[in-house]
């Protein structure tokens, strides 16, 4: 079975957290390698110096992880972060974060993941994250 970005798109618009949903992530692709999204920078997102907020990177890094667990299993099954470790490495500035999740091990019950958010258009990372999520 394979989820496509439409049906994933489907999925968060319908079955995410209000709160979530505000941040307006896109799914643009997804793989049983990975997924990944795209979240404008708004005013919304951002704190003082129209610096995306830290707080933001993380629920889209965690989102995408776990849709590159989805696509790893062809539907959204239910998993829970057990851990996620953010990086931050410079300030978010620009249009738009692309975030690219990957699946780094599937195990049975504990699936390990990374992601690397890039602010556009300049091009530049500005943040990695890492989580380990549980299959319920």
């Amino acid at each position: 079975m394979t989820l496509t970005p439409d049906q994933a798109q489907t999925i968060f618009d319908t079955a995410f957290a209000p709160w979530v949903r505000a941040l307006d992530l896109t799914i643009t692709d997804i793989s049983k390698n990975g997924a990944t999204l795209t979240m404008p920078i708004t005013p919304d997102l951002t704190r003082m110096g129209d610096v995306l907020s830290g707080q933001a990177l993380a629920a889209m890094a965690d989102t995408a992880m776990v849709f590159a667990c989805a696509g790893l299993f062809g539907q959204m099954k239910p998993v829970a972060t057990t851990n996620l470790e953010v990086q931050f490495l410079r300030a978010g500035l620009g249009d738009l974060v692309v975030c690219e999740a990957q699946i780094v091990k599937p195990g049975r019950n504990l699936i390990f993941t990374r992601a690397v958010m890039r602010a556009e258009p300049l091009g530049k990372d500005i943040a990695t994250a890492t989580a380990t999520f549980y299959l319920a």
